[in-house]
């Protein structure tokens, strides 16, 4: 049975290594997070001078985690670790594709033969980290992979879901695997394995690039049973737009697994701009432009956004993604995604330091994290909505207040009780029935009754 974990805040923590996970498990649950997901758990390279994020998503071996991160030793004392303080792990997997290794072979044997000359000459050390199988023979052959062709027309389904993804007309691209019976137990065993570990979630790298049938046939329902599932599917917004029909819509009406809820992205977005309106923040889901509250992952922001050139555009302004955050964290329904990296992009906050190294624990969104926690499940009622404004209730416990306009606005609650803003950690009190605010320009206001 497909379980969703609608109650749950999400750490990404992308690119962190496994012991640096470990040693902030407590940490990590103080700040009010359930889950963390974490980068693939599999074989990639590494270097004595380290590997750029990307690579981690370029598989060599499903049956032994060794890579820049970490191996399956430390990946097992990070689930432990994390266990031990209430928190669950999502993973990361990465079943489409394997590594790009033209550059020093022409073969498509994975693990290539140095690297079975490795597991050979440091038996014991990779037996230690093995998951499954027989590390004397090949994950994959060249049976096993599509006809080498590069993507050229992303609009084309066939293309998108057989061909290679390539970073240009001169690079050969990631060998896309076949969906035939040793691909699917291979990927199978290894998410068995996995979740023998204990991991409780999975996250399916370039879902979009998968065939149904080979999502159907890797997750099981034994697979799926009391594990949460979503899948990445980028899209540029909701109903009526190309990537949408063509990727997302079939995905979410022929699995019952969740996805990143990227109409809702491209929405909050939008409405955040100069000339957009918060107005389209109020029911996003009636016009087709946000997925259902219990298939959605929410965010405001993704670890390609900043990493990859072709998504650089969507880099909020610091103060407009507190907004969206505010937002996602505030509203009813979906599971909320906070993004954290150890500075991958470069991409450097008001003060000089690496954008989103410290967000997982900034004050201010352990504050609404908390706020989230505490008012999940209830009501969510729009008191007031205009371009620059937008009020809501959560149930009698909880209201919400975004003003993305340049200026102050004043905002009047019918109420007897006094109000505790949890980012402030300011107490506003009612006179006369009526509780005034001024919200600053460019802001929010997340309040709890008292």
């Amino acid at each position: 049975m497909y379980t969703s974990y609608t109650t749950d805040v999400v750490l990404h923590a992308f690119d962190w290594p496994y012991a640096l996970i470990a040693s902030r498990a407590e940490e990590i649950v103080q700040a009010g997070y359930k889950y963390v997901l974490v980068s693939p758990p599999m074989k990639s390279k590494k270097s004595e001078s380290g590997t750029q994020w990307w690579q981690r998503y370029q598989p060599q071996d499903y049956r032994v985690i060794d890579n820049q991160l970490g191996n399956t030793a430390d990946f097992k004392r990070m689930i432990a670790a994390l266990k031990a303080s209430g928190v669950g792990v999502y993973v990361d997997v990465v079943f489409n594709h394997m590594a790009n290794e033209s550059s020093i072979r022409r073969d498509l044997q994975y693990p290539s033969g140095d690297d079975l000359t490795l597991y050979k000459t440091n038996q014991e050390y990779f037996e230690q980290q093995k998951l499954f199988g027989d590390l004397t023979e090949p994950l994959f052959d060249h049976d096993d992979f599509v006809e080498a062709f590069g993507i050229k027309d992303w609009q084309d389904k066939w293309q998108v879901q057989n061909g290679r993804i390539t970073g240009g007309p001169s690079d050969p691209g990631l060998p896309t695997l076949r969906v035939c019976d040793h691909v699917v137990e291979q990927q199978s065993s290894y998410l068995k394995a996995l979740k023998q570990l204990g991991v409780k979630g999975f996250r399916i790298d370039a879902a979009k690039h998968m065939t149904l049938e080979h999502l159907q046939l890797v997750w099981t329902p034994e697979i799926c049973q009391d594990v949460h599932i979503f899948g990445e599917i980028i899209t540029n917004g909701g109903a009526n737009k190309p990537e949408y029909d063509l990727f997302l819509e079939p995905f979410l009406a022929h699995t019952k697994f969740g996805a990143y809820d990227f109409p809702l992205f491209q929405v909050t977005f939008d409405a955040l701009q100069p000339g957009g309106s918060l107005k389209e923040l109020v029911d996003p889901h009636c016009f087709g432009q946000a997925l259902s509250q219990q298939r959605a992952i929410t965010f405001a922001i993704t670890h390609d956004i900043p990493n990859n050139d072709v998504f650089s555009n969507l880099v909020l302004d610091e103060d407009l993604e507190w907004l969206a955050y505010s937002y996602i964290l505030g509203r009813d329904g979906g599971v909320p995604l906070i993004y954290s990296d150890l500075d991958t992009s470069g991409i450097k906050n008001k003060q000089g330091l690496p954008r989103w190294q410290g967000a997982w624990n900034d004050p201010k969104m352990v504050a609404a994290i908390g706020f989230h926690n505490q008012v999940h499940g209830l009501a969510m009622k729009i008191v007031e909505a205009s371009e620059d404004l937008l009020v809501f209730r959560r149930g009698e416990k909880g209201v919400v207040i975004i003003n993305k306009s340049k200026r102050a606005q004043t905002v009047e609650l019918a109420t007897r009780s006094a109000w505790h803003e949890v980012i402030s950690e300011r107490v506003y009190s009612a006179e006369n029935g009526m509780l005034k605010l001024s919200v600053p320009a460019v802001s929010s206001m997340m309040l709890l009754k008292n």
